[in-house]
């Protein structure tokens, strides 16, 4: 982990944080020690560094990690919206967090601004007002669908994804909210999310330059501490100084985590950090689709996917008749429609 030249600013006293700090302040902030109550405020805070929602209905399990009493239609709280955010995923945002995870990912050279605006532009001129299947868009402006992408960071592109079906997209007035503090707020929602970090990290998590990266955490400035960790040094926010010192919190019995969900969506040392075992690491974060992660008593444990109303369990050792409980009432709880019966539970070793 690097921190690219400490910024170019001059040596300053580091805080260290060992690796049971670090987790802990993740599980923390992503209200995985103890779910929050139901509610706009609450899936904001959930949502705070964005749900992906690649895999069909993710983000509807990571609230249901989070939040009591979630439901199948969670995902459509009016709270809540669907925007191609960071790397041009599919996420859950808070509606008006919208600027954030667009606006805050708006090229900084003319071509790529220019394209962003114009396909946006020709979109909203299509659309005329209407919804529509991305596909049929597409084909309407004769371009690769996928291209309807690139107009996202003018946060003009709404969509809606079922994970049946195509997404429907529409147009919406531009935010208000100037590129660079949208910027500014993407990145210092990350590190409150995944700190400690760094510059490099946060550019591939954004799908933004490394040159980019810097300059966003040159712009922080002051409310930047250097940290020491276990695979180098970085950066946390100052504002969370104070959550890294405290004393970590009970962990919860038992999570599911969807693919894709925040506390491991990581890359390089980030992932040694999480998971120490390589071997394990290798199952979780495969090269095709990744499986959910089961989380026990605040440890990654193994791995689970799902067919139908059938949830198959991988763990990387021996659960003890409480912790597999606490599993096997997690997948129950799972709040998937349409199955054809009740969660059942199949355990691998």
């Amino acid at each position: 982990m690097d921190t690219s030249s400490a910024l170019g600013r001059g040596p300053r006293a580091r805080l260290d944080l060992d690796r049971v700090a670090i987790i802990a302040f993740r599980r923390a902030v992503g209200a995985l020690d103890e779910r929050l109550p139901p509610g706009p405020d609450p899936l904001r805070l959930v949502a705070w560094a964005g749900l992906q929602d690649s895999m069909p209905r993710a983000a509807l399990l990571s609230i249901h990690a989070r939040v009591s009493g979630t439901g199948p239609e969670a995902w459509e709280d009016p709270s809540l919206a669907q925007v191609w955010g960071p790397r041009y995923s599919a996420y859950v945002v808070a509606a008006r967090d919208r600027a954030v995870f667009t606006l805050g990912r708006l090229p900084a050279d003319d071509r790529g601004r220019r394209r962003a605006t114009e396909t946006a532009d020709r979109l909203e001129a299509f659309l005329g007002g209407r919804r529509m299947p991305y596909g049929e868009a597409g084909r309407g402006l004769g371009i690769p669908p996928n291209a309807l992408r690139y107009g996202t960071t003018t946060g003009r592109i709404l969509l809606r994804w079922d994970g049946a079906r195509q997404p429907v997209v529409w147009t919406a007035p531009p935010p208000e909210t100037e590129p660079r503090d949208a910027r500014l707020e993407l990145a210092r929602r990350y590190l409150h999310v995944f700190g400690p970090a760094t510059p490099t990290a946060f550019a591939r998590w954004a799908g933004v330059t490394p040159a980019r990266g810097r300059a966003t955490f040159d712009a922080l400035g002051s409310s930047l501490v250097p940290v020491r960790t276990p695979i180098g040094d970085a950066w946390i926010l100052a504002g969370d100084e104070a959550a890294f010192r405290a004393a970590p919190a009970p962990p919860a019995p038992a999570r599911l985590l969807p693919s894709g969900d925040a506390f491991y969506l990581l890359q390089g040392a980030d992932r040694d950090l999480l998971v120490p075992d390589a071997a394990r690491r290798g199952e979780l974060w495969t090269s095709r689709v990744w499986p959910g992660a089961v989380l026990v008593a605040g440890e990654v444990t193994g791995t689970w996917r799902r067919a139908d109303s059938e949830v198959t369990i991988r763990t990387w050792r021996r659960l003890s008749p409480t912790e597999r409980d606490a599993v096997a009432a997690e997948a129950a709880s799972l709040p998937l429609p349409g199955l054809a019966g009740p969660v059942t539970v199949a355990w691998e070793a």
